[in-house]
């Protein structure tokens, strides 16, 4: 029953989804934020996205991948002398999907269940996408320290778990910015707009933690800290849209 209401909503645009969805994915192949593996997955969520909350949830899919292939490029030189610019060919596959998986999951199966709640923790994990990247790549732009977030030791800028203040201000903008598009593409309401915003911003800080905690042991890579932080701003949007309701 599920599948036959899914078919029955989606097939009369379906042939507009594929063209918007293979759209993105060459462009973010031909601009090299992506690899070619990351183009197809991110094809794939792009899909699952278009497909379960309409031309709304792309437009905040587009808004991430547009403020994080910017921060990345904001003071490029200084990274690339460093040693810590990203990729020149783009995200991988496992980069792509640790970064807006969840956010794809969840405006999958609020197609499913109409469930709002679901729409704001889409919001929440792609905010916390966007802030993660966007606050580490500003953060090596504009120095070349940072602290440690469980210490509060100086750390070289880009290390495992460090925070700059103007990083951390660039990351909870970025994530404003993704809660306005859901806002004015009519998925979120001001208040939505507002736990997303804060939950993605908190899902930033964790994933510093965890960087902190676990990554610079070796014990877990950077994909899954990336997972499990767009994981836990999802949990928390969806625990207070809950509570508020």
């Amino acid at each position: 029953m599920i599948a036959a209401g899914w078919w029955a909503h989606n097939a009369p645009r379906l042939g507009l989804i594929l063209l918007i969805t293979g759209a993105f994915s060459l462009l973010g192949y031909a601009v090299r934020g992506v690899t070619r593996g990351g183009a197809g997955t991110g094809a794939v969520v792009c899909f699952a996205m278009f497909s379960g909350a309409g031309l709304g949830a792309f437009a905040a899919l587009l808004t991430v991948f547009a403020l994080t292939w910017v921060a990345t490029r904001v003071g490029l030189a200084g990274k690339q002398r460093m040693g810590t610019a990203e990729r020149s060919e783009g995200r991988r596959a496992s980069q792509v999907l640790a970064n807006i998986g969840v956010g794809g999951l969840c405006t999958a199966l609020y197609g499913w269940l109409g469930d709002p709640r679901l729409l704001i923790a889409m919001a929440a994990a792609l905010s916390e996408a966007a802030a993660d990247t966007v606050s580490s790549e500003c953060g090596q732009a504009f120095g070349t320290q940072a602290r440690l977030i469980t210490t509060f030791e100086l750390v070289p800028a880009g290390t495992d778990g460090g925070i700059t203040v103007r990083g951390s201000v660039c990351g909870a903008v970025a994530a404003l910015l993704v809660g306005m598009v859901c806002v004015v593409a009519g998925l979120l309401s001001w208040r939505g707009m507002l736990i997303a915003s804060v939950a993605g911003t908190l899902g930033s800080f964790a994933d510093s933690y965890l960087g902190a905690l676990l990554e610079r042991r070796g014990w877990i890579g950077n994909d899954a800290v990336n997972f499990l932080s767009t994981t836990i701003a999802a949990l928390i949007a969806i625990s207070c849209a809950a509570w508020l309701r």
